[in-house]
């Protein structure tokens, strides 16, 4: 139906090997299909109950979407095909803000489930680190109020060996710098105005840094990712997984 996201043969190729096989219970409902579908309710932004009845009942829909949100099946294939294409060149880290629409609120388990917004910010944030050829490998939700650079050492952690870290001034500090040389990586870090001894970074290189923004930019592309109306953090960063795997992968 025209209007309508469908996966080609060439994407569902490249994630069905991933998808979990053999599992207990009735016999499951067309994959592709339903995967169609959320893929569909993420880029449009409508509301689940809205989507089109071309994919099957919205609540199938939805409830895929659920299960494997809490089975963390949409992260994994994020993972999963990051690994398979991980390059080991230049990584550049950053973050972004997200927008937290008022539907966002009242999940139930307390705010650690939700990590909504705080002290003002404009919600939650998504780290991401894509290698050279702009694709994602890591993606990390954290409040809005949380420091770029408290979450540098776990977004290392997940991206892997590297050749180069590429960041923004938000990330110059000595203990970062210190970390990424342990791993045997150049720092490509601006200094801050107000660093009092200055260290010297490669320009050209810290160009490349226009890669994270970019993909960040193309993830927003999907309506669900640009506003965030998923009560649970789990639910909003598997979205956010499923669209990155959508946008560079498929």
């Amino acid at each position: 139906m025209q209007g309508l996201f469908w996966l080609d043969d060439e994407a569902w190729a490249v994630i069905e090997p991933l998808l979990p096989k053999n599992q207990p219970g009735a016999r499951r409902v067309d994959d592709r299909r339903v995967i169609s579908g959320i893929l569909h309710v993420l880029r449009s932004g409508c509301r689940w109950r809205d989507c089109p009845q071309a994919y099957g009942p919205y609540t199938t829909v939805y409830n895929r979407f659920n299960r494997w949100s809490r089975r963390r099946i949409w992260r994994r294939l994020l993972e999963a095909l990051a690994e398979a294409g991980a390059l080991g060149g230049s990584v550049a880290i950053d973050s972004t803000y997200v927008r937290a629409h008022r539907s966002a609120g009242g999940g139930k388990g307390g705010p650690k489930s939700r990590r909504s917004a705080s002290r003002g910010a404009a919600g939650p944030r998504k780290s991401t680190s894509p290698p050279s050829l702009g694709r994602p490998l890591a993606l990390i939700l954290t409040p809005g109020n949380t420091a770029d650079i408290r979450m540098a050492g776990e977004l290392l952690a997940a991206a892997g060996p590297a050749r180069r870290i590429i960041a923004d001034r938000g990330y110059d500090a000595d203990h970062l710098r210190r970390e990424i040389v342990e791993r045997d990586s150049e720092p490509v870090i601006p200094d801050r105005r107000n660093r009092k001894r200055p260290v010297s970074h490669d320009p050209p290189a810290c160009r490349e840094r226009w890669r994270v923004e970019a993909a960040i930019n193309r993830l927003k592309d999907f309506r669900r990712i640009a506003t965030r109306y998923d009560k649970l953090a789990a639910n909003f960063q598997s979205a956010v997984a499923l669209a990155a795997v959508a946008a560079f992968w498929l």
